[in-house]
């Protein structure tokens, strides 16, 4: 497994996915945050199922996103990932999404590693970054 730090991928608004006013409900920025990350994980050569089946998770402790302006239907957008912490039981990692060269939100989350039981736990020495 290699360590990725930066990756991104693009992502087209579905229909489903804008509300009452035919933008993207903001949740759905959330969602792409969970994609981009699962995304860049797989490309690295690791896989949550087989972490999860080792008995360690990956749970959302803090989710924030800033919008800057609206996502329609069919556009293409560029959802971009860097982790910036991963010690401990943490992984910090910061978010931006563009429609072209517009940046029209930024975000970050923070993962906690945890067990079955749901007590914090080392994240997999595969996720930390050099010292």
């Amino acid at each position: 497994m290699v360590v990725i730090t930066k990756f991104e991928m693009h992502i087209r608004v579905r229909y489903q996915e804008t509300d009452a006013q035919a933008r993207v409900h903001h949740a759905n920025y959330i969602t792409y945050f969970e994609v981009v990350r699962t995304e860049m994980l797989r490309e690295a050569g690791f896989s949550y199922r087989d972490m999860e089946a080792s008995g360690l998770f990956l749970v959302v402790a803090e989710a924030e996103c800033k919008y800057r302006a609206p996502a329609v239907f069919d556009d293409l957008l560029c959802i971009s990932i860097e982790t910036v912490k991963a010690k401990g039981v943490r992984i910090e990692n910061h978010y931006e999404v563009r429609r072209d060269d517009e940046v029209i939100a930024t975000g970050r989350t923070l993962l906690a590693c945890v067990d079955k039981s749901g007590k914090p736990r080392p994240i997999p020495k595969n996720l930390r970054l050099p010292s």
